[in-house]
């Protein structure tokens, strides 16, 4: 347990809240040579801080989950993005020990059968490579907003992550939606054409859908499941964890 990182929590939080995004990740990245990395969905919010990190140059390592069963329109972002910055954005991948015997088993499609089997599906495709991904990190990086659910409504903007040891920085937790596409706009950011057709948060193709008119943001992940359930696991916390557990024991 890497405490001298996780108490250097205010420190950090008092040096960078005074500055803009692209100014609080240099920041990082230079107090933590190497272990500063950003994971992208390629969504607004990440392309958004995509754009600061390569338009400055910034030594921050980005990565991108492929769980295998993304849409076309997100694959295209992706090339398109490394296209536009000249980069290769990292990709990590299930494990095929992992994958193959869930499948077998349980069938290419069974996450849609319940909660137990889909949230099976999201460790293997996502959370366990997300592990692989920040071994050795300090600082992760992500997109989340506040406006995206109740549960990251009372978000702070830096927060220590026990499952996987590193500190959390979410440096657009506080911007809007308009915030974020006025700044895809003014500086013409490759984004996901799905935005465009209602998708506000993208996940897997078989598990997203657009959302309707007064919808929740995340009305199109697991739109089957209920509405409490919704968290792929790569952002639950301990405590979080815990009450569900707690919950669906009572339910029992």
């Amino acid at each position: 347990m890497d405490q001298t990182l996780e108490n250097s929590l205010p420190r950090i939080l008092d040096q960078i809240s005074r500055l803009n995004v692209g100014d609080a990740l240099a920041l990082l990245a230079e107090q933590f040579p190497g272990r500063v990395s950003f994971s992208t969905s390629f969504s607004f919010e990440d392309q958004l801080i995509t754009h600061e990190i390569l338009s400055r140059q910034t030594p921050i390592h980005i990565f991108t989950l492929d769980t295998g069963r993304m849409f076309p329109e997100t694959y295209s972002t992706w090339n398109s993005t490394n296209e536009h910055y000249q980069t290769k954005i990292k990709a990590y991948y299930p494990d095929a020990k992992l994958l193959e015997p869930f499948i077998q088993e349980k069938g290419p499609n069974s996450f849609y059968e319940s909660v137990e089997n889909r949230k099976a599906c999201c460790h293997i495709r996502k959370v366990e490579p997300l592990k692989r991904a920040l071994a050795g990190q300090a600082i992760w990086v992500t997109g989340l907003r506040a406006e995206h659910s109740a549960a990251r409504h009372d978000l702070p903007i830096l927060e220590w992550d026990a499952a996987n040891q590193v500190i959390k920085f979410h440096p657009i937790l506080h911007w809007t939606t308009e915030e974020v596409r006025k700044h895809i706009d003014q500086f013409n950011i490759p984004y996901n054409p799905l935005h465009d057709r209602g998708f506000v948060s993208i996940g897997c193709a078989p598990c997203t859908r657009a959302i309707r008119p007064g919808e929740d943001f995340r009305a199109g992940r697991w739109w089957w499941e209920d509405a409490t359930k919704k968290e792929c696991g790569l952002h639950e916390t301990a405590t979080e964890n815990q009450e569900q557990e707690t919950t669906e024991a009572v339910g029992k």
